[in-house]
C-alpha cells in the first residue's frame, strides 16, 4: 500500500511541476502544437494528440541536445529528400523523448514487478534505433517503389521515342497513369522544367531519389535532350530493368521463409513474456504470505 501511494505522489508531483514549470516558460499547449502539426501536414490523416505532446518536449530537448555541423547538414539532407519539416535538432531529440517515454516505465517495473525491467529496457532502445531511423526508411520506400515501377517507365518512353523527341510531353502524359511515389516527383520535375532549364530540372529529380537505376533513366533523357538518338539506349535499359525486375522478384519470394521464422520468434518472446509474469506474480504472492 505504501508502494502504491509513494508512486501515485511521484506522478501528481511530477505533473503539477510540469504544468507550473510550463506556465512560467510560457510553453505553448499540445493542442497549439497539435494544430502547427495538422497545418504542415502533406497527408489528411489527422496527428494524434500524443505526437503534439512528443512534439512539444522534443522541441525544448533539441534547445539544449548538441549537435556537431557535419551530422546536422546530412541530418538536414536526409530530412529534406523524406520531405518531412523538421529541424535536425528536433528529429533527433523527437527519438530520444520516445525512447525515454518507454525507459520511464522501468521505474513502476523496479518497484512492482522487477522481472520486467529487461523488456522495457530493450523496448527503449529498439523505440530509439526506429525513430532515429525513420526518414532513412521513409526514403527507401519511396526509392523502391520508384524503382520497382522504372521498368514500365522506360518501356513507354521507348514507344513514345519513336514518335516524339517532346520530352516534356512524355513525362506529363506518363505521370497521368504513375504511381504515387513517381507521379509525385514527375509533377515536380515537369513544374521544373516549365520554368527553368530542362537538363537542370532533371539533375533535380536524380538528386532527390538518389537511385542509381533513375540516374540511368535521367542520363539517357538529358541524351536525348542534346539530340542523341535514345532509342536504341532505351531499349538495353529496357531489357536490363526487366532482368532487375526477374531477380527482384525472385529475392521477394525467397524472403518469405525468414519472415515467418521471424514471427515465430514473436510469437517466442510473447510466451516467454507470459511465463515471466506468471512466474513473477506467483514470487510476489509467496512473498506476500511469508509476512
Amino acid at each position: 500500500m505504501q508502494n502504491i501511494i509513494l508512486l501515485l505522489f511521484t506522478i501528481f508531483f511530477a505533473t503539477g511541476s510540469y504544468f507550473l514549470l510550463a506556465e512560467l516558460c510560457k510553453v505553448p499547449s499540445y493542442r497549439a502544437s497539435k494544430v502547427i502539426l495538422n497545418a504542415g501536414r502533406k497527408r489528411k490523416k489527422q496527428v494524434k494528440d500524443s505526437d503534439a505532446f512528443i512534439l512539444e518536449l522534443a522541441e525544448k530537448l533539441a534547445k539544449i541536445l548538441p549537435m556537431e555541423e557535419y551530422k546536422r547538414r546530412k541530418i538536414a539532407g536526409v530530412l529534406k529528400s523524406a520531405e518531412i519539416s523538421m529541424t535536425p535538432e528536433v528529429y533527433v531529440a523527437q527519438a530520444y523523448v520516445k525512447a525515454g517515454l518507454v525507459l520511464s516505465g522501468i521505474i513502476p517495473c523496479l518497484i512492482f514487478i522487477p522481472l520486467l525491467f529487461p523488456v522495457f529496457l530493450v523496448l527503449g532502445i529498439g523505440v530509439y534505433f526506429s525513430e532515429s531511423g525513420s526518414a532513412e526508411k521513409l526514403i527507401k520506400q519511396r526509392r523502391e517503389e520508384i524503382e520497382f515501377e522504372l521498368p514500365r517507365f522506360v518501356a513507354t518512353i521507348t514507344q513514345e521515342l519513336m514518335a516524339s523527341r517532346d520530352i516534356l510531353s512524355m513525362l506529363e502524359s506518363y505521370q497521368k497513369n504513375a504511381g504515387p511515389a513517381l507521379k509525385n516527383e514527375l509533377m515536380i520535375t515537369t513544374a521544373d522544367m516549365r520554368t527553368g532549364n530542362y537538363e537542370a530540372a532533371l539533375t533535380r529529380l536524380e538528386g532527390r531519389v538518389s537511385s542509381a537505376m533513375l540516374s540511368d533513366v535521367v542520363r539517357g533523357l538529358i541524351g536525348c535532350i542534346r539530340g542523341d538518338d535514345g532509342v536504341t539506349f532505351f531499349r538495353m535499359l529496357s531489357h536490363d530493368m526487366k532482368q532487375l525486375e526477374v531477380q527482384r522478384l525472385k529475392r521477394l519470394a525467397m524472403e518469405r521463409p525468414p519472415k515467418i521464422r521471424r514471427y515465430s520468434f514473436v510469437l517466442l518472446g510473447c510466451m516467454l513474456m507470459i511465463y515471466m509474469g506468471v512466474m513473477g506474480y506467483q514470487i510476489l504472492g509467496t512473498m506476500s504470505g511469508m509476512f
